[in-house]
C-alpha cells in the first residue's frame, strides 16, 4: 500500500470529523422537524393574528442559519465545527412594522 494512503487513512483527524459529520446529519434531520413545526406555528399566528411573532421570526433566522453552518461543516467548506461546538447563531432580525412586515 502506498505510502500517502496508509497515511490518509489512518489520520486520526479525518475519522473523528467523519463521526462528527455523521452526528450533524442526525441533528439536521432532527431541526428539520423543528423548522416545518416553527413554519407551521408562524403560519397559524398570521392566520389568527394577521401579525408575525418576532419572537419566532429570530429564533427561525438562527435555526436556518445553524442548519446552514451545519451544511458547510458537513460538506468541508467549513471546518469550525457548528453550535454546540460554536456559539449559537445571532443573526439580526429586521425591525417589522405593526403588521408584521419589515421596514416599519
Amino acid at each position: 500500500m502506498d505510502e500517502q494512503l496508509k497515511a490518509n487513512l489512518t489520520r486520526k483527524e479525518t475519522w473523528i470529523r467523519g463521526l462528527f459529520i455523521v452526528l450533524f446529519a442526525i441533528a439536521f434531520n432532527l431541526a428539520e422537524m423543528l423548522m416545518v413545526a416553527v413554519v407551521v406555528f408562524q403560519f397559524a399566528m398570521t392566520l389568527v393574528t394577521g401579525t408575525r411573532n418576532p419572537r419566532v421570526l429570530q429564533f427561525a433566522r438562527q435555526l436556518s442559519t445553524w442548519l446552514y453552518q451545519i451544511l458547510l461543516f458537513v460538506t468541508f467548506n467549513r471546518d469550525e465545527r457548528p453550535w454546540p461546538f460554536d456559539a449559537w447563531p445571532e443573526p439580526e432580525i429586521p425591525r417589522l412594522d405593526r403588521r408584521g412586515t419589515e421596514g416599519g
